[in-house]
């Protein structure tokens, strides 16, 4: 068996004529900048089109757009925001950088997503917003966590980066809550190598991010200004050329990931010792990996066992995926912020910042079980019939 398709590089990706041409086009055209193209401009109207949201703004990064959408709720110094402890250093920064206080939810250990439960049991006098991180592209059950919000007047940030054409409920996720952010890393379901887009129905938070983006300078006003403390996150019509190509592909990309992802599951559901990924009622999965949960009770060994076997015929197979929960890192466990200030830890309330291990019992369980396999859209029937076959060669070995 070669080598499976990777993401990293042209095996994995459907990169070709379409992002040539673009960007061929922008580079004619002389004009790289998004002030002034209209390549991104057009980005952001076929993205907003294609997931039936009013209001598209891309940005440099899933990092600046998480940025860009916690920042346009304004809040106070010392605010909390409740998130995931299941995530990239990307989606907690921004946070951090506006002054608030990162407080995190438990997940559930079958989805590694967080639940309106896990979350209801954060919710303080001090908590302004919740943000909701679909992991692997499946979505997080939004109906309760939705109403839960609402209870509280509590806006949600979607974190949609790995989720791209999933859905809830019947809607596209990114727009079941107030933001949905979503990146164009080189793993992600589309790329531009980076850059990011969010996505709102609400013009007065479309302004601000917009605003945002371009150092809260007011382009197009009467009389522009730089409004308020804000950063440059523009993305270039460069970068813009390649993602609008990659989006005309994505509904084709999520499909066979999807088939791809069904055909594996059916190959390897018969096997002992598995739990296999799957989206909540009225969801439907996007696989940005593929991850399954494994019982140690079933397969010695559990996960190190089964990564180690399917690495032995080539198969990448990650355990633990982030390896540990992102309040163990030193940003976090060491309050390393700005200088030696710990600041804005310095501004929270000590259940805030209480990280015990007994808080978090679905995070932990759910990592010591989990084992991620790549997935993108170059793989093939016959990729998946390999792999099922080394779960069953690995699991059967037993």
């Amino acid at each position: 068996m070669s080598t499976l398709p990777s993401d990293q590089n042209a095996s994995g990706r459907d990169l070709g004529t379409d992002e040539l041409a673009l960007l061929k086009s922008v580079i004619e055209s002389g004009t790289l900048t998004s002030t002034k193209g209209e390549t991104v401009k057009n980005l952001e109207l076929e993205f907003a089109q294609m997931l039936g949201s009013p209001h598209a703004v891309a940005c440099s990064s899933g990092s600046a757009a998480v940025h860009i959408a916690v920042a346009a709720l304004d809040l106070e110094p010392g605010d909390e925001v409740i998130t995931t402890p299941v995530t990239d250093m990307g989606a907690l920064a921004p946070i951090l950088f506006q002054g608030l206080i990162p407080v995190f939810a438990d997940t559930d250990p079958a989805t590694l997503n967080v639940t309106a439960e896990t979350i209801a049991a954060r919710i303080t006098a001090r908590t302004r917003a919740i943000i909701v991180t679909h992991l692997f592209g499946c979505p997080a059950d939004m109906g309760p966590i939705m109403d839960l919000a609402a209870r509280h007047g509590l806006p949600v940030i979607e974190d949609a980066a790995q989720a791209f054409l999933a859905e809830s409920q019947g809607a596209m996720v990114g727009t079941v809550g107030a933001i949905g952010c979503f990146s164009f890393q080189q793993g992600k379901h589309m790329t531009s190598g980076e850059g990011g887009i969010v996505v709102t129905a609400d013009p007065a938070l479309a302004r601000r991010m917009r605003l945002f983006v371009n150092k809260a300078w007011g382009y197009g006003d009467p009389a522009p200004d730089h409004y308020f403390l804000a950063l440059n996150y523009r993305l270039t019509e460069l970068q813009g050329a390649v993602a609008l190509a990659q989006l005309r592909k994505l509904p084709s990309a999520v499909k066979r990931r999807r088939a791809m992802a069904e055909r594996l599951t059916s190959r390897i559901s018969g096997l002992d010792g598995l739990e296999l990924p799957s989206a909540p009622d009225g969801g439907d999965h996007s696989y940005w990996r593929y991850p399954l949960w494994v019982d140690p009770a079933a397969i010695e060994g559990g996960v190190d066992y089964l990564a180690g076997a399917l690495r032995e015929l080539d198969i990448p197979a990650a355990p633990r995926y982030i390896q540990k929960p992102a309040f163990e890192t030193e940003v976090f466990r060491d309050q390393n912020t700005f200088g030696s200030s710990s600041w804005p830890f310095t501004l929270a309330a000590p259940e805030a910042v209480d990280y015990s291990p007994a808080r978090f019992p679905g995070t932990y369980a759910g990592l010591d079980r989990v084992l991620v396999l790549p997935f993108n859209e170059g793989f093939t029937e016959s990729h998946v019939d390999y792999i099922a076959d080394g779960f069953r060669k690995a699991v059967e070995a037993q």
